[in-house]
């Protein structure tokens, strides 16, 4: 087994392991990709506080995010077509959080099925939902999360219309790949990722197909969800959504401090501070960048998450400092995934975890309940001086 102590190591072995499309699925943005690079390097601008002499023994990374006691203030991000990574993915993604104490989020666009993640797991998940045109799949996709006893509804509010991801389009991504001579030979220089697929019967977005309206085959990921997503989503269709619903729920994709205002008087449990991880408006500021103002703007309303860029226990430390309550995660545990299947995603939260745990001891810090912008050293024009 190759030494693995950061994500970059994981995320080199995913690029060699995984063919060449679903790679790029996970490590790309929008257009000119502006957004998904500043969602990594504006962690790079906030700077830690060093403090010595401080007693480090008893350190406790544990937390909760909506009532729900994690290990670390960490939890697995919804990720499509998850299962094309690796065979089976969402399962082992599921498996490999439920031993390392955190939630775990299924994506509506997974190759694993609701009731393939609640027949492998024993612990609650939470489930991701896309609002559709139709609505009765979206009752349906409610009502099987629910059966599955889905402990939180992640509903995504900006992803009304996809954003253009030119890899995507170059690639011809679909799941399966196409059997055209550029994909078989990619494929068989790709053996054990093959095989393992070949295994499986796991290959198609299985929360869609037999329960979409005339659904029976899907394999462009694309051409669906162009059909489908509902462009005239608003706070109507998320109230009756939530009414459906009737348990915890959270709104992912807030980067604006009026809308976040909106989600905490609309009574969210969390939301979920995001741009999609640079994968729809390129041009957005960074998760980072947004969060102090949208944590100041909703106070003790709501709890705050912040999604997008997080690639080490460094970053997950400096957005609880900024204010935070939890984080999520999904290229680092995605390329562990790639990397090494279940034991990849074990050893992407065993090095997160174990960054988080040392720096905060080196920041003075006994508890994640302890830190505060007293650990960072923020530049002056880091939110920006936008008009």
């Amino acid at each position: 087994m190759p030494v693995i102590t950061c994500i970059d190591d994981l995320k080199r072995l995913h690029k060699r392991r995984t063919p060449k499309m679903f790679f790029d699925y996970c490590e790309s943005g929008s257009y000119t990709e502006q957004t998904f690079r500043e969602n990594t390097t504006d962690f790079q601008k906030l700077r830690l506080r060093q403090k010595v002499a401080v007693d480090m023994l008893g350190r406790r990374t544990d937390s909760t995010m909506v009532g729900e006691a994690v290990s670390m203030p960490v939890a697995l991000a919804p990720v499509g077509m998850t299962g094309m990574q690796r065979a089976d993915g969402e399962i082992k993604a599921a498996r490999a959080a439920e031993k390392a104490g955190l939630p775990f989020t299924l994506s509506t666009m997974s190759i694993c099925s609701i009731e393939d993640i609640a027949e492998h797991t024993s612990r609650p998940f939470w489930f991701q939902l896309y609002v559709m045109k139709d609505e009765g799949f979206v009752d349906s996709a409610i009502e099987r999360a629910r059966k599955a006893g889905c402990s939180a509804l992640v509903l995504t509010l900006d992803l009304q219309i996809l954003g253009q991801r030119h890899k995507d389009l170059k690639n011809g991504l679909s799941a399966p790949p196409r059997l055209t001579l550029p994909n078989i030979l990619d494929m068989m220089i790709r053996p054990r990722w093959s095989l393992e697929m070949l295994a499986t019967k796991r290959r198609t977005f299985r929360n869609i197909v037999g329960h979409a309206k005339g659904v029976g085959d899907l394999s462009s990921l694309m051409s669906w969800t162009n059909e489908q997503f509902d462009p005239q989503l608003d706070w109507t269709k998320i109230a009756r959504i939530r009414d459906q619903w009737g348990g915890k729920l959270i709104l992912k994709g807030i980067l604006d401090e009026e809308d976040a205002k909106r989600a905490a008087d609309f009574g969210a449990d969390a939301i979920i501070v995001s741009n999609h991880g640079g994968r729809q408006l390129d041009g957005a500021l960074s998760s980072i960048r947004m969060l102090p103002r949208i944590v100041r703007a909703v106070g003790d309303k709501t709890e705050v998450f912040l999604d997008s860029g997080i690639r080490s226990g460094q970053d997950v430390l400096k957005a609880l400092a900024l204010g935070a309550k939890g984080t999520m995660i999904g290229r680092a545990y995605i390329h562990g995934l790639g990397a090494m299947g279940e034991e990849g995603v074990s050893k992407a939260l065993e090095v997160i975890r174990k960054e988080l745990d040392i720096t905060m001891a080196l920041c003075g810090e006994k508890s994640v309940q302890n830190l505060g912008r007293h650990n960072l050293m923020i530049p002056k024009d880091f939110e920006g001086d936008y008009l």
